[in-house]
């Protein structure tokens, strides 16, 4: 059944919450558009909070889902981050898009969280202060992402889940290399919604 899941979960995160919110919304395809990433902060752009909220909900969910169900079915830590791994890998590779994804960080946030929800909690509340703080996106992101597994190690102990947790935090920061290049640089772009945009031209 583990195994089956495992499948399943690969299926579910391959589904693009940015595609079809944005599609549903009559707004541009977010890998046409912005940083070409199908996630949450680049659909804000262009799209708005709303629509960037649907997509952070629905991105989130394909991570939080499976793992849950996992719970419900009595896997212990290795079965439940091997199944978020999987809904993970669904979305950096999805099977419906010719395996070219997002860059994960919402939907490892459900992972997180339906695994340990103070582990998760944890990865959530240092990236809100660290986009609070810095304004970027990005940035909030890598430093939450780098503190995850030291986070699921001192709330669990368990050595094959925070194993698990390092695979995903190298793949977020291989996903972000042009992030990290741009914050290199000093040219990265700041947390700022279409709004909020058209609002910044105005004055």
């Amino acid at each position: 059944m583990a195994y089956l899941l495992i499948i399943l979960a690969y299926l579910l995160g391959s589904i693009s919450t940015a595609i079809i919110t944005c599609k549903l919304l009559g707004l541009p395809d977010p890998r046409t558009v912005g940083s070409n990433n199908p996630g949450a902060t680049n659909v804000l752009r262009y799209g708005g909070k709303k629509a960037a909220a649907v997509t952070l909900l629905g991105d989130l969910l394909k991570g939080l889902i499976p793992v849950l169900i996992g719970q419900a079915w009595g896997l212990d830590y290795t079965g439940l981050i091997l199944i978020g791994i999987a809904a993970f890998l669904g979305h950096l590779y999805p099977l419906y898009y010719g395996f070219k994804g997002g860059k994960g960080v919402a939907t490892a946030i459900g992972v997180f969280l339906g695994v340990n929800f103070w582990g998760g909690l944890a990865f959530v509340a240092t990236w809100m202060l660290m986009a609070k703080g810095f304004k970027i996106s990005s940035l909030a992101a890598l430093i939450a992402t780098a503190l995850s597994p030291l986070y699921f190690w001192l709330i669990t102990g368990h050595g094959g889940l925070t194993l698990g947790v390092i695979f995903m935090a190298v793949l977020i920061f291989w996903r972000h290399q042009s992030n990290i290049r741009k914050l290199l640089s000093g040219e990265e772009d700041k947390i700022q919604s279409r709004e909020g945009a058209e609002q910044d031209g105005d004055d």
